[in-house]
């Protein structure tokens, strides 16, 4: 039981939000293929497999990052009782569990096509980098941006086994959506992270944090409004989309306030966000 609870710790099991965050771009991805390959079992059937791919590998990614920043972690309040950081378990064990972890995914990851296969072997490369990214530059949270929302991608081409400017121009939304909530989540560890050196949007743009985020969450409501205006109307999609929006501007009045002790409530709050634009595109599509 006590092995169970430290690996539920250590791929942060117990805290789906991250592993939902990852998901929800993949579930937008085959919500908008679902209006081209009109088949539910298909689109459930990956809907689930999709789902598994993102806990597993959000879990392996948890793994690597706390191993390349054990020595960091132990210096920040919030996570110097990390696993790794803290000791109880070694680098070594960590690290088996990456690779079973890995291995599992690949086996989701085979039941797609060529195009996906290749397209999710390269998210690995992206996913495994990023832990390095806040050692080099202040733009940790684009990087991230560009590989958590990697899935819409992937999703989209295991439907229709091609890659269209429509899907990109959803893609490119999303970087901006992740780039405003993890720079919310980034706000947490300003002060710590300063200290030891690592770099982020929250520390880049301290002085202007909350006009930075409303700039990124506006980016990524104009880009999704350019592709569903064409669907909007008095219709369920648009409900959801208002949801969506609603969500996000909660957010900015939420975090206006600068308080330290609410940024991870709002963080948490992109989970409904992601949830609000999935019902809304495949209600659209249905």
């Amino acid at each position: 039981m006590q092995h169970l609870k430290i690996f539920i710790e250590l791929t942060r099991l117990n805290k789906p939000t991250g592993f939902m965050l990852l998901f929800w771009p993949c579930s937008w991805g085959l919500a908008f293929a679902y209006s081209e390959n009109q088949n539910l079992n298909l689109f459930l059937y990956y809907l689930i497999l999709f789902f598994l791919g993102s806990v597993f590998m959000r879990s392996a990614g948890c793994i690597v990052n706390d191993i390349v920043d054990k020595d960091f972690d132990k210096k920040v309040q919030r996570t110097k009782k990390r696993p790794i950081a803290s000791g109880i378990i070694s680098i070594h064990k960590s690290l088996l569990y990456v690779i079973s972890l890995c291995l599992l995914a690949f086996i989701i990851l085979i039941q797609f096509n060529f195009l996906t296969i290749a397209l999710g072997v390269f998210s690995m490369i992206l996913a495994f980098s990023y832990p390095f990214m806040k050692r080099v530059t202040y733009w940790p949270q684009l990087f991230l941006g560009v590989t958590f929302n990697w899935g819409i991608i992937m999703a989209w081409a295991s439907m229709s086994n091609t890659i269209s400017s429509e899907i990109v121009i959803l893609y490119l939304s999303a970087i901006f959506w992740t780039l405003g909530y993890d720079t919310i989540y980034g706000a947490q560890d300003m002060s710590d992270d300063e200290i030891i050196g690592i770099k982020s949007t929250a520390i880049k743009f301290k002085k202007n944090i909350t006009l930075f985020v409303f700039i990124n969450y506006l980016i990524s409501f104009l880009l999704m409004f350019y592709l569903f205006k064409g669907q909007l109307g008095l219709n369920i999609l648009t409900i959801f989309f208002a949801f969506f929006v609603f969500s996000l501007i909660y957010q900015l009045v939420k975090f206006k306030n600068n308080r330290k002790k609410d940024f991870l409530k709002i963080f948490k709050i992109n989970n409904y966000s992601g949830l609000f634009l999935f019902l809304g595109i495949i209600s659209g599509n249905l």
